[in-house]
């Protein structure tokens, strides 16, 4: 995977502001290149040390295996939850679109 891919996601999940998330698609629009699976790659790679949380499935679903931290860290963030989903027409990254 390049670098430069990685450190334009990294740096995208970096700006998405607490109470806000984007989806995989999102970040990849974003940044103009890749796709969600890409996106998840290098978040499942690299991602430890962003706001990895705040990067969701399109649906609002966190990242299977870490879903409970992940709406924790979203509750605390401030980010409506319901039935541990994203309500993503509220919460969406507008940076993204």
């Amino acid at each position: 995977m390049r670098e430069e891919f990685v450190e334009a996601v990294l740096r995208a999940v970096e700006s998405i502001p607490p109470g806000q998330v984007a989806s995989y698609g999102d970040i990849a629009e974003f940044v103009g290149s890749g796709g969600p699976r890409q996106v998840g790659s290098v978040m499942s790679h690299y991602g430890g040390a962003v706001c990895w949380w705040r990067v969701v499935r399109a649906d609002g679903r966190p990242v299977a295996g870490l879903q409970e931290r992940a709406l924790e860290l979203l509750a605390k963030d401030g980010a409506p939850i319901r039935n541990g989903r994203v309500l993503m027409h509220e919460a969406r990254w507008q940076g993204a679109g």
